[in-house]
């Protein structure tokens, strides 16, 4: 394990914990080294490697174009950055199940604290675009019974994520994520129910802890944190919360300037942005330093 190694078996330690609360606990999508940063300042216990986010920041749309070594990349990225724990997104596996065994190995040493693996054909598709395809259940099951063989530490979560009620019905998606319950995943992702009925009724129907992904606009219905901890959801991930919110942000600036209209209201100062990424630490580190280079 290239992170150290007592360091990320407690943070995943303390993701098992938030798990039993079934408290909704949020995980803002991160993508790159500000948004993990600024996720950390905000003071949130978990956060959440978007696969969708990571492709975004690459120029390319969510269709299976990231790369198992891109994701790998990002992730060890902002782990380095983050101390609370990191649900990772690992799409099909990028493969079969040799590549899903390899995909876990790799996502353990980035420092991974949950692993997220999806039953969809490879290319996928994101969960909330139309056309999606899965594997027969039963072959996605084996993809996580060898993931829970690669895990070194019995202590990463593997979430299993099922995107086939729009192709199968809500009925079969429940079966498919208890199947892969059975198979040993910890944690249970039924992807894009459609009405607020299948929202509720999902955390007792299902044998594992369930997440929920909360979308602007997408599949889903809208539902409160508030409500989705009293229907007992363990975690709710936010995968477009950071990116969503910059790009609206970003085109809006740029429509302004392209107008001739270019004042900087809104716009973080060089200080406040450096701040964001840990300019005191580095400041004190060097004044530290420079004194002790002073006095020799």
């Amino acid at each position: 394990m290239t992170k150290g190694e007592s360091v990320v078996n407690d943070v995943r330690a303390r993701l098992r914990d938030l798990l039993d609360e079934r408290s909704a606990v949020p995980a803002p999508g991160v993508f790159d080294g500000l948004s993990a940063s600024l996720t950390a300042r905000a003071g949130f216990r978990a956060a959440y490697l978007s696969g969708a986010a990571v492709a975004a920041v690459t120029g390319l749309p969510d269709i299976g174009l990231a790369t198992q070594t891109e994701m790998v990349r990002q992730l060890d990225l902002v782990t380095r950055v983050l101390d609370v724990p990191v649900i990772a997104d690992a799409d099909t596996g990028f493969g079969d199940v040799t590549h899903t065994y390899r995909t876990v190995r790799l996502y353990e040493r980035a420092g991974a604290a949950a692993i997220q693996l999806e039953d969809q054909e490879f290319p996928k598709r994101c969960g909330h675009l139309d056309e999606k395809r899965v594997v027969p259940a039963e072959e996605f099951a084996r993809k996580i019974e060898a993931a829970v063989a690669a895990r070194r530490d019995p202590g990463t979560v593997l979430v299993a994520r099922t995107d086939c009620r729009a192709t199968h019905g809500f009925d079969e998606a429940l079966r498919r994520v208890n199947l892969y319950a059975e198979a040993g995943a910890d944690v249970v992702f039924l992807e894009a129910p459609q009405t607020l009925d299948e929202v509720r009724r999902i955390p007792a129907a299902v044998n594992a802890p369930a997440l929920f992904n909360l979308v602007p606009r997408g599949k889903t219905p809208h539902a409160e944190l508030a409500e989705l901890a009293g229907l007992g959801y363990a975690v709710v991930i936010l995968p477009g919360v950071n990116l969503g919110s910059a790009s609206a942000a970003m085109r809006e600036a740029l429509a302004r300037v392209a107008r001739g209209d270019a004042r900087t209201d809104g716009q973080d100062s060089p200080r406040t942005q450096f701040e964001a990424v840990g300019l005191g630490l580095w400041e004190n580190v060097r004044a530290r330093f420079d004194k002790v280079a002073d006095h020799a």
